[in-house]
């Protein structure tokens, strides 16, 4: 009986002090809040926007880009801490005095705050390392600057058609969710100079080149929304990709001529060289797609100029097997029975020359015959004279015909190492000339 009546006493007297510790919300604020932050919030009501009656609240935006850490060409996106500020006047707020009041960031769930959203994030999220890093500032005419450090993840669409000698434009846009243009206005507060941050900026491949603001609209089924754009254009350092790819692209390509002074006799040799400068291409090749999108439609600089090289790397390759093969033919034909030597050839070609001779001269001279019949009509003799045009141009067709075939026949397969020695490097450096001025002035 005695414990059941002090197990009594003990949960009245617990009950007791829990009562005595709760305090009344409005109480509770009050008792919190100082005299001055009283006077504000008394009948303030954070779920109306300020001037409800009165026009659209104008808010002014400015920026502080602390850092930009990664930019992805795979994801085609940036992720970027920034500092945002957002400043509007809520004559609610106003209050005597003529300084300002910095509050607790925590105390900013009690007032009216904008909607502001980034557009093309893709995931966002606010610091909170020791507190939530959010500032609330109200000055006595009732202005509110209402500042947040956040890192987002923005899309950002890239042309890789130059990479990587190409330029590229992001964009931050910030954007009212709720609240259309007939109740809220945004602006930059210092036009271009309302971001900062970038000038100092220190980025791994890119250098930004220039950065401006804009004030459009968004125009959606529901309405039309405030917009702030903030562009800034990035240029990508090339001295990376110029020591990482072009430079042992450039060698191997160089590395491939080696086999022109090799001796033809050396088979071994020369097949090493060339395949393994095929295979040292190939595996280049791939590593320079490794930090690209797998799947697009771009065709890229450095594509191009990967495949001008194994272009010549294996044209160097194909161009040992032609000259052996064009060896082993002469070798061949001087242990056969000459039968027909140059003055054949020359023969050969002057029966074909005659032949077609022949062919134009025969209707001059059926003419010739018939001359002394009638008066050839004027269609008659105009019909000579594009006969006459067609078979001397016909002759002219196949003296040029032999001409070429003239050049292409190899007397001596061994001048063509001597060909290749000055063809490859000549072409190869006119190449590079158009490709550079086409990527970096074009």
């Amino acid at each position: 009986m005695c414990s059941h009546k002090c197990c009594s006493l003990r949960a009245l007297f617990l009950l007791l002090l829990y009562r005595s510790m709760q305090i009344p919300e409005a109480e509770g604020k009050s008792e919190i809040l100082p005299p001055t932050i009283q006077k504000i919030v008394k009948g303030y009501n954070k779920y109306l926007r300020p001037f409800f009656d009165n026009g659209p609240v104008s808010v002014g935006m400015s920026m502080d880009i602390a850092s930009i850490d990664t930019i992805s060409e795979i994801n085609m996106d940036y992720t970027a801490t920034i500092f945002l500020r957002q400043r509007w006047t809520d004559e609610r707020l106003c209050f005597d005095g003529n300084k300002s009041l910095s509050l607790d960031g925590r105390l900013v769930e009690m007032l009216w705050v904008p909607d502001t959203f980034i557009v093309d994030s893709k995931k966002s999220f606010l610091h909170d390392v020791t507190v939530e890093n959010r500032l609330i500032r109200i000055y006595p005419n009732g202005t509110v600057l209402y500042a947040i450090r956040i890192t987002t993840t923005v899309s950002c669409s890239m042309d890789l058609t130059k990479y990587p000698m190409d330029k590229q434009t992001c964009t931050l846009q910030l954007e009212s969710w709720g609240y259309n243009i007939n109740d809220v206005m945004f602006y930059w507060t210092r036009g271009n100079d309302s971001v900062r941050g970038l000038d100092t900026l220190q980025l791994a491949q890119y250098t930004v080149e220039d950065h401006f603001t804009s004030v459009t609209e968004a125009v959606y089924e529901t309405g039309r929304y405030p917009k702030l754009v903030f562009h800034f254009e990035l240029k990508r350092n090339i001295l990376y990709f110029i020591l990482e790819t072009y430079v042992p692209s450039i060698l191997l390509v160089v590395l491939s001529w080696v086999s022109f002074w090799i001796s033809q006799s050396s088979v071994p040799a020369r097949i090493c060289i060339g395949v393994t400068t095929v295979l040292t291409m190939t595996t280049l090749m791939m590593g320079a797609r490794t930090s690209l999108p797998n799947a697009n439609c771009f065709i890229k600089a450095i594509d191009v100029y990967l495949g001008i090289c194994f272009s010549f790397i294996f044209g160097a390759l194909l161009e040992y097997a032609v000259t052996h093969f064009c060896t082993l033919h002469q070798l061949s034909s001087k242990e056969l029975p000459k039968i027909i030597d140059d003055d054949d050839d020359e023969e050969e070609k002057n029966a074909v020359l005659a032949a077609v001779a022949n062919s134009c001269s025969a209707p001059d001279n059926t003419n010739k015959t018939d001359s002394n019949k009638s008066k050839q009509s004027s269609s008659d003799r105009k019909r000579e004279r594009n006969q006459h045009s067609v078979c001397s141009s016909a002759m002219s067709v196949m003296k040029r015909l032999f001409c070429i075939f003239d050049c292409f026949h190899v007397k001596n397969p061994y001048h063509i190492d001597n060909y290749a020695r000055f063809s490859f490097p000549l072409s190869f450096i006119i190449i590079n000339v158009l490709y550079w001025v086409y990527y970096l002035y074009f």
